[in-house]
């Protein structure tokens, strides 16, 4: 349960684990219920083509996009943690069973291929990347067990010590906190 206290430090919250965990649909969820801005790192990044902007390009936005005193952010580039996180009062883990992650970034892959969905600057995805490394399923095989094993003591770094860190193992536990913290229950689980 989210105690007042807990709610009072979602005011700048930074929403992370592996891709397929539900990221942006908890993230825009948490922001619409807290009335902050919502920040989709994927979309600073990613430009037309999936071309990635130059590193100082990318932090420059993330810079200006989490200077405001109130937000929720999702994403794990790592190039932009030192940005984010400090900045962050709140630090929500996704952190769910391999199976459900991966079986929710295969679907979601394979329907936003099937319909053409358009993502961050026109993109869409493709069964032609199946064979990049960066495709999401193959991305999620690569990051899902690191991840795991470092962000817990990454956490615990004294520069981190004023976050307050929710570590979800289990979609009804994101539900609840969406619910506590007075979120709409269209959190998908």
């Amino acid at each position: 349960m989210v105690e007042g206290a807990q709610v009072r430090q979602l005011a700048r919250v930074a929403v992370v684990g592996t891709s397929g965990a539900g990221k942006s649909t908890f993230a825009r969820a948490l922001s619409q219920q807290l009335g902050v801005a919502y920040i989709e790192l994927d979309a600073l990044y990613w430009g037309p083509g999936w071309t990635k902007p130059p590193l100082d390009e990318f932090r420059t936005r993330v810079d200006a996009a989490t200077a405001a005193p109130r937000w929720v952010c999702d994403g794990n580039y790592s190039t932009v943690r030192d940005l984010v996180w400090p900045r962050a009062s709140a630090l929500i883990w996704l952190d769910f069973s391999f199976p459900l992650v991966f079986t929710r970034a295969v679907r979601r892959t394979l329907r936003r291929t099937w319909t053409r969905e358009r993502l961050f600057a026109g993109n869409r995805e493709s069964l032609r990347n199946v064979f990049d490394p960066e495709w999401i399923p193959w991305w999620v095989l690569r990051t899902f067990w690191r991840r795991r094993r470092e962000w817990p003591a990454l956490f615990e770094g004294p520069e981190l010590a004023h976050l307050h860190v929710f570590r979800l193992r289990h979609p009804s536990q994101a539900q609840r906190l969406l619910r506590d913290a007075g979120a709409p229950p269209q959190y998908a689980t």
